[in-house]
C-alpha cells in the first residue's frame, strides 16, 4: 500500500501509454529513504560527476554498487528526458547497454538509478594523455564492437525499434573489465517498425557527432547513430576528440584529416601513438575504413549497424568497400559548415 501512495504523490508522466508502460515503471520505484541512505544522504564525497541537469552520486543499495543520476530540485530542465530515458531503458535488456536499477519520484526528487559502472565514462580514459595509455589495441576493439552490439540492438533486436541520437563517448560507460555499456537514453526516439525516419524542429545532440541531414534538415534515424558511431570509431583510433578542431594540418579537424590521410595512404599516421606499434595494423585500417563508411553524406550510403558487425568480424579487410566521398563536415579557410549551421540554430 505504501508503494501504491507513493506513487500518487510522483510525477504524473504523459508517457505513460499503456497498462504495459505503467506496470512496468511501477516494479522499478524505489523509496528517497533508501536512496539517502544509499548516498549517505547525497554525501558531496559521493558525487561521480555533474552535469546541466544535477549530480550522479555512487550508491550502495542492497549491497548492490549503484550510481545515483539526481535532477536538481525545481528545475524543469533535464524533466523530458528523464522522463524518457525511465519509459525506454526499463524495457532495455542488453550486455552492452546500462541496466536501470530503478527510480524515485518523491518529495519533488526525480531520481533514476542505474547500475555502477567503475570505470566511469570512455572520454575519461580516450581523451587523457595518461590515461589512455590503459587502452591497448584489444581493448579499444572490444569497446568498438561492444558499442556495435548494443546499438544493433537498439534498432533491430529490441521489442521497440530505438534510436538513440546521442551517441559519444562520454555516454560510452565501462564496468570493471572496461566491458562498453551505452547510456544516457535521455534524447533517445522511439520508431515504428515501420518508420525509417523522423523530423524534427528541436535539434539536440552533441557537436561533433550529429550526423547532416540532422543538423540541415531536422532528419534523424538509425543512420543518424550510424553517423555517431563513425566519430566514435575515428576518436577511438587516433585518441583525439572530434567536437573541437585540433589544428592539425591547415585548421583541419580530426576527420578531415582522417580522410585526407587515408586518400593519401598514409592514414597509419594517424593512430593514437600513444599505442606504440603494439597493434595489428589491418584491422585498425579496416576500422578506419569502417568508420569512414559511416560518415557518408547520404544516409543510404552508410551501413547498418548489422553490416557493420559483420565488416568488424571480417578476416578480409581487403574486400571492404572504399568510402565513396569525404565525409560532409571539413574545414575550409578555417570556416566549417557544420559549425556554422550549428551557430545558425542556436540563434534561432
Amino acid at each position: 500500500m505504501r508503494k501504491k501512495r507513493r506513487w500518487r504523490r510522483a510525477d504524473n508522466f504523459s508517457g505513460l501509454n499503456t497498462a504495459e508502460d505503467f506496470e512496468t515503471i511501477r516494479s522499478n520505484l524505489l523509496s528517497l529513504s533508501s536512496l539517502q541512505e544509499a548516498t549517505d544522504n547525497f554525501d558531496e564525497n559521493k558525487i561521480l560527476g555533474e552535469g546541466g541537469f544535477g549530480a550522479v552520486y555512487k550508491g550502495l543499495l542492497s549491497g548492490q554498487e549503484v550510481a545515483v543520476k539526481r535532477l536538481s530540485k525545481g528545475s524543469n530542465q533535464g524533466l523530458e528526458e528523464l522522463k524518457n530515458e525511465l519509459i525506454l531503458v526499463a524495457k532495455l535488456h542488453h550486455k552492452n547497454l546500462v541496466r536501470l536499477v530503478g527510480f524515485c519520484l518523491e518529495e519533488g526528487e526525480r531520481m533514476l538509478v542505474y547500475e555502477y559502472m567503475p570505470n566511469r565514462s570512455l572520454d575519461t580514459f580516450l581523451f587523457d594523455a595518461e590515461k589512455r595509455r590503459q587502452l591497448d589495441w584489444a581493448t579499444r576493439f572490444r569497446i568498438i564492437e561492444g558499442v556495435a552490439r548494443g546499438l544493433q540492438y537498439l534498432h533491430q533486436d529490441s521489442r521497440k525499434k530505438i534510436i538513440h541520437r546521442d551517441m559519444k563517448a562520454s555516454n560510452v560507460l565501462l564496468d570493471a573489465d572496461m566491458n562498453p555499456k551505452i547510456g544516457d537514453f535521455g534524447l533517445a526516439r522511439l520508431f515504428g517498425q515501420d518508420q525509417t525516419r523522423d523530423v524534427t524542429n528541436r535539434i539536440v545532440g552533441t557537436f561533433g557527432y550529429m550526423s547532416p541531414e540532422y543538423v540541415m534538415r531536422g532528419q534523424y534515424s538509425m543512420k543518424s547513430d550510424v553517423f555517431s558511431f563513425g566519430i566514435l570509431i575515428i576518436e577511438i583510433v587516433t585518441g583525439q576528440r572530434n567536437n573541437r578542431p585540433h589544428f592539425f594540418e591547415q585548421n583541419e579537424d580530426v576527420v578531415s584529416t582522417v580522410w585526407k590521410r587515408w586518400s593519401e595512404g598514409t592514414v597509419a599516421k594517424m593512430i593514437d601513438h600513444s599505442l606504440g606499434k603494439n597493434y595489428p595494423e589491418a584491422e585498425v585500417l579496416k576500422c578506419i575504413n569502417i568508420g569512414l563508411l559511416c560518415l557518408q553524406e547520404n544516409p543510404i550510403d552508410r551501413p547498418t549497424m548489422a553490416d557493420i558487425m559483420v565488416l568488424l568480424n571480417s578476416n578480409a579487410s581487403s574486400s571492404l568497400p572504399a568510402p565513396a566521398a569525404r565525409p560532409t563536415f571539413f574545414l575550409v579557410d578555417g570556416s566549417s559548415r557544420y559549425s556554422q549551421t550549428i551557430t545558425q540554430l542556436s540563434a534561432r
